[in-house]
């Protein structure tokens, strides 16, 4: 066994020997040993939330777990080995053997926050399950800005970390080298900013959730997505349609979804001459026809708003509750066919009706 201890590249070929065995065997086990990190962390999780699925969090935190391990312990292995002469040089002031270090630490440090952001992502998961069996939408809302916010939150913190560790920079004076720059970046990316704070507004103001049905700047659909820049609607056209946050702040909102009441106006024109008896009439029925659907029109007025030499105006209001749309619609059209029934039975005309034009065209003669 000699043979191993013959030195190549200033290191025995017995330390690249174990070196390889030992990632290797990361990667062969790399899973199994993924699997036992992530069950063993698991009972912790799961005094703290009692209805947690477990395969669940194995999804979500294994394969990062996996990826994790295999650079971690690669990393360790190599750094054990002697870095070779032959490939130690000056670059920019940094030896090879100093950049490939801080290289290793930098992939340590990435693949670990992208470990964190997975275990975000679960907590987040767990939240949203438990916001989803509770009735105030606030809560999915809430639940999807905290995690948005924490995982920038935490890329920041990283990026940090890199910078310290791979370029062996102060952070204290990074920080105000930051402040700095970040003020010019501020000043450059107004809008950027201004939709971020608007976000806020919109977190703590609360004006519409998730779910919800608004109105804003002509586009009128469903939110499906409150972030940290823009507000995502979807629109009766099945199109989504992004608005920033500032406009969404800014503009007049009308949250549909928080209507007490759906309204229904009805506006006949009658004709100047239709009788009192019969508008008297007519003003009775059309009340028995919201009588009769007296479960579902809640209140209602039916009263003659004025009469004039262009016709008599007749205003019909009902309100519902806040029932489906289609619902609504099939509802106006039931009670828009027995008005117009009832108009017939009476020979009701309509003002404007008998209005006709004539042209008079007749030659005119020369004497």
């Amino acid at each position: 066994m000699d043979f191993l201890d013959k030195i190549y590249f200033d290191n025995t070929l017995r330390s690249y020997c174990i070196v390889i065995a030992t990632i290797g065997i990361v990667i062969l086990l790399k899973k199994y040993l993924s699997l036992y990190l992530v069950s063993l962390s698991f009972i912790f999780v799961k005094r703290i939330w009692k209805t947690v699925s477990k395969e669940s969090f194995v999804n979500l935190v294994a394969g990062p777990c996996e990826g994790f391990l295999v650079v971690l312990i690669s990393v360790i292995a190599i750094d054990k080995l002697n870095f070779p002469n032959v490939l130690l040089f000056t670059l920019y002031a940094h030896t090879t053997a100093d950049i490939f270090s801080r290289a290793g630490t930098g992939l340590i440090i990435i693949t670990f926050f992208r470990m964190l952001l997975k275990l975000m992502d679960f907590v987040a998961l767990v939240m949203e399950e438990k916001a989803n069996s509770t009735s105030d939408l606030r809560d999915n809302q809430i639940v999807v800005f905290i995690r948005d916010f924490l995982k920038v939150i935490v890329n920041i913190i990283g990026v940090l970390l890199i910078i310290k560790a791979c370029f062996n920079q102060p952070l204290g004076n990074l920080l105000t080298g930051l402040s700095i720059v970040g003020a010019a970046i501020a000043l450059g990316a107004k809008e950027s900013l201004e939709n971020l704070i608007a976000s806020f507004i919109i977190f703590l103001d609360k004006p519409f959730y998730a779910g919800d049905t608004v109105k804003v700047n002509n586009v009128t659909g469903r939110v499906e997505k409150i972030g940290l820049r823009s507000t995502k609607i979807l629109t009766p056209d099945k199109t989504l349609v992004t608005i920033p946050n500032k406009q969404m702040v800014d503009s007049i909102v009308d949250n549909w979804s928080m209507r007490t009441h759906r309204r229904a106006e009805i506006k006949l024109e009658l004709s100047v001459k239709t009788p009192v008896d019969k508008v008297e009439n007519i003003i009775e029925e059309i009340k028995k026809i919201l009588q009769s659907n007296n479960g579902q029109l809640s209140p209602y007025s039916v009263f003659l708003k004025e009469f004039g030499k262009n016709g008599i105006t007749i205003i019909i209001e009902y309100f519902t509750e806040t029932i489906p749309l289609p619902e609504f619609d099939a509802l106006k059209e039931h009670v828009n066919l027995q008005i117009k029934k009832l108009l017939e039975r009476n020979e009701v005309a309509f003002a404007g009706e008998g209005n006709t034009i004539v042209i008079n065209n007749n030659e005119i003669k020369e004497n």
